[in-house]
């Protein structure tokens, strides 16, 4: 029960409160941004995406700890969800800089992606985390995507993207190291499609 009482309120905490980082967020002091209307709106878009990406990485984080008997495991998910607070709050801090707001659809991305997580979950651990080390590695690749479509002049978001992939490398790497088993090829397409999906709908939700 205690368990499942976790799980509720770090959703309540992750789509409704205010996150705080542990780590600064990686930008140069002082550096200021300056963008046009257009860049700006663009760049904005670019985090809620990316924002949105976090909030199904606690979702999926929180449901593949409840769903493992190992405590191993489940203190490496819960302390990759800690790490990953730290790119919920760059991110939702920086789209505030942006002058633009969250999707409006979060309760509905983390509902889905912590149904996927238990599923997953379910499967067994090493699926689990082999689930882990694809997400990770598909993150890697949409955040490299990211920081080449910023503009180049939005040096804040560049910061936060670029140390937000490296972060997401090193979740990936830790979860083949503990075990993580290669998905069929079907599955990491179905995972790349609605990944595809999440991020046309939140870059304008």
């Amino acid at each position: 029960m205690d368990r499942f009482l976790g799980a509720a309120d770090s959703a309540l905490r992750t789509l409704f409160a205010k996150q705080r980082a542990v780590r600064p967020c990686p930008i140069v002091p002082g550096d200021e941004t300056h963008l046009a209307a257009n860049e700006r709106r663009h760049a904005a878009a670019l985090m809620r995406v990316n924002h949105v990406g976090e909030v199904c990485a606690q979702a999926l984080y929180q449901a593949q700890a409840l769903a493992t008997s190992d405590p191993e495991l489940r203190g490496r998910m819960a302390h990759a969800a800690r790490e990953e607070i730290d790119h919920l709050a760059w991110t939702s801090d920086r789209l505030v800089e942006l002058g633009d707001r969250p999707s409006l659809l979060n309760p509905l991305w983390y509902g889905g992606a912590f149904l996927i997580g238990l599923a997953a979950g379910r499967l067994g651990d090493g699926v689990s985390l082999g689930f882990v080390v694809e997400t990770e590695r598909q993150v890697e690749e949409h955040l490299t995507a990211h920081i080449e479509r910023l503009p180049a002049s939005d040096t804040k978001s560049r910061a936060i993207v670029s140390q937000m992939r490296d972060d997401e490398a090193r979740h990936g790497a830790m979860a083949l190291e503990a075990g993580g088993l290669p998905l069929p090829f079907p599955v990491r397409r179905a995972m790349r499609a609605a990944a595809d999906v999440m991020r046309a709908v939140a870059y304008r939700v």
